[in-house]
């Protein structure tokens, strides 16, 4: 196996793990945010410069790891071929999380302008979302199964 391959694929899993590590927890700061009681600006604004920089973050490690994971399937043909149809599923639950990275700042938006009308057990829920995108994405890669 090519050494470059395995340095790619490294990195690529390094940068995915990272970018879901936000993922996981910039909706349960969301809930927090949900939950601050009227008045405890100081909590509120707290929670709310947390939420930014994590965010912040969390897009710069979406970049490479969607880079490495281009450069993996172009360059190396990782789940081209016969026998790849979970390529095509594990596409779509990459589509999926891209779209939740962005779903969850347009959410930080609703509290950055004071209009947020969801109550913390919506985003008790809303945080499991990217937990199943990251199972369904390992088992695929693993498993293989179609």
């Amino acid at each position: 196996m090519d050494s470059a391959y395995l340095w790619v694929k490294a990195f690529h899993i390094v940068f995915v793990a990272s970018w879901f590590a936000e993922l996981f927890y910039l909706p349960r700061l969301l809930v927090n945010l949900a939950m601050v009681p009227a008045g405890s600006v100081a909590e509120h604004e707290r929670l709310l410069m947390m939420s930014r920089k994590l965010y912040r973050f969390g897009s710069l490690l979406m970049v490479p790891a969607l880079a490495l994971g281009l450069v993996l399937w172009l360059g190396y043909g990782v789940g081209r071929g016969p026998g790849t149809g979970w390529m095509d599923a594990k596409l779509l639950l990459v589509l999926a999380a891209v779209a939740y990275h962005f779903v969850c700042r347009r959410l930080l938006g609703t509290f950055e302008r004071g209009t947020n009308r969801r109550s913390h057990r919506w985003f008790r829920v809303y945080n499991e979302v990217s937990v199943l995108a990251f199972a369904g994405t390992v088992v695929l890669v693993v498993l293989k199964p179609f």
